[in-house]
């Protein structure tokens, strides 16, 4: 299993979800408010603390466990959909998930 992480503009949650809708046994997400700043390297630089941290936009996190052979069709979706070319679009990546359980359908473990 993989744990898909992304950060993207909210005004691209609601078409993303729609694709997602689209694709059979979709796993289901975790949305979040995020704020954030990426790497801009045309950016001046020195404009101290204050600017620095008044730098940061509104963004949408989004989580999902999906299995191995889910997780390239959920990235490009995402890809796909929140691509603009423009700074600000977002960022995806994907980690190892080593243990999952869903606590509604598998009782607890007796020690």
């Amino acid at each position: 299993m993989k744990e898909i992480k992304a950060v993207i503009q909210p005004m691209r949650l609601e078409q993303l979800r729609q694709a997602f809708r689209k694709i059979p046994d979709f796993p289901g997400m975790t949305v979040s408010r995020a704020q954030g700043s990426g790497y801009h390297p045309d950016k001046p630089r020195g404009q101290g603390l204050r600017a620095e941290l008044a730098d940061y936009s509104e963004k949408v996190r989004i989580e999902i466990i999906a299995g191995d052979d889910e997780v390239d069709v959920l990235v490009a979706t995402i890809h796909r959909i929140c691509y603009t070319a423009r700074p600000g679009d977002g960022v995806v990546w994907v980690t190892p998930v080593l243990e999952f359980r869903r606590m509604r359908t598998e009782p607890p473990e007796v020690a």
